[in-house]
C-alpha cells in the first residue's frame, strides 16, 4: 500500500506538476490567512496588526499581490526561473499574489472599497473559480478536453480538432447564456460546459436577449428557473461564504 509521500511523488512529483500544486497550496492559504486578518481588524482586535498606511493613504492588500505577482512572473522568466527550488519558490509566491488580488476583485472591478458590500461577495466567488480550476489542472485536467491528444496519428489530430471545436462552441453558448461559473469550469471539463450549453438562459444574459422574446414561453420559463435556482442556492452560498469571508454590511 502506498504512502502518502508516494502517491505524492507518483501523482504530483513524477508529471512535472509540483510547483502548480505549491502554487494552489499557497493561494488557499493566503486566501485564508487574508480573510482571517480582515476579519479580525473589522472586530477592532487590539494585539492584532492594522491597515497598512502610506502617507494617509490605506494601502490595500492588491497592491502587494500585483508586486508579487510581478516579481514571480518575471523571476520565472530568468535563467534560474525554471530550475529547483527557484520554480516553487516562484509558483509560492504567485499563488501568494493571486490571492491577494482575487480577494479585492470586486474593489477593481467598481474601482471602489466595495469589500465589505454586497458587491464584495464577487472576490469569494472569483477566489472560489480560481481554487476549483488550479485544482482541477493539478489533477491533471486541461483546457477544451485535450489530455488525450496523440501527436503521432493523424486520424487522432483530426478527432482532437474536432473535439477542441466542439469543446469550444459549448463553452462560448454557457457564457452567452449567462452561466459564468459553469463556462469556466467547463473549460477544463467538457460535460460540464455540456450541460450549460442545453439548460435554458439566464434572464437578461445575451442568448436569453436574443432567442427568448418577452413573454414568451422560454422566457416563463427561464425566470421561474432562476428564481427557484436564486431561492435555493444563495441563501446556502451566502452562509458559506460568511462563514469564510466575514457577513457583509447591511447598511
Amino acid at each position: 500500500m502506498d504512502t502518502v509521500a508516494d502517491l505524492y511523488h507518483r501523482v504530483i512529483v513524477e508529471p512535472g506538476k509540483q510547483p502548480l500544486f505549491v502554487l494552489l497550496v499557497a493561494f488557499i492559504v493566503t486566501f485564508l490567512f487574508i480573510r482571517l486578518s480582515v476579519r479580525m481588524i473589522r472586530s477592532g482586535v487590539s494585539w492584532w496588526p492594522g491597515n497598512v498606511a502610506a502617507g494617509g493613504t490605506h494601502v490595500h492588500h492588491v497592491v502587494f499581490g500585483i508586486v508579487f505577482m510581478s516579481v514571480a512572473g518575471v523571476g520565472a522568466f530568468t535563467p534560474a526561473g525554471g530550475s529547483s527550488p527557484w520554480w516553487d519558490l516562484l509558483a509560492a509566491l504567485f499563488g501568494v499574489g493571486i490571492a491577494l488580488v482575487l480577494d479585492e476583485f470586486a474593489l477593481v472591478l467598481h474601482l471602489e472599497d466595495v469589500y465589505w458590500s454586497e458587491k464584495g461577495r464577487m472576490s469569494v466567488d472569483a477566489v472560489i473559480l480560481g481554487i476549483a480550476v488550479t485544482g482541477l489542472l493539478v489533477l491533471g485536467s486541461l483546457p477544451f478536453g485535450v489530455n488525450g491528444l496523440d501527436n503521432g496519428q493523424s486520424t487522432a489530430l483530426w478527432d482532437y480538432v474536432v473535439t477542441l471545436l466542439l469543446n469550444v462552441a459549448l463553452v462560448v453558448i454557457t457564457f452567452l447564456k449567462g452561466k459564468l461559473q459553469l463556462g469556466i469550469i467547463g473549460l477544463l471539463i467538457p460535460f460540464v460546459a455540456l450541460i450549460g450549453a442545453i439548460r435554458l438562459a439566464r434572464p437578461g444574459s445575451p442568448w436569453a436577449r436574443w432567442r427568448y422574446h418577452g413573454g414568451s414561453h422560454k422566457a416563463a420559463r427561464a425566470d421561474r428557473r432562476a428564481m427557484r435556482h436564486d431561492e435555493r442556492w444563495t441563501r446556502r452560498k451566502n452562509r458559506f461564504f460568511d462563514l469564510i469571508a466575514g457577513r457583509p454590511d447591511t447598511r
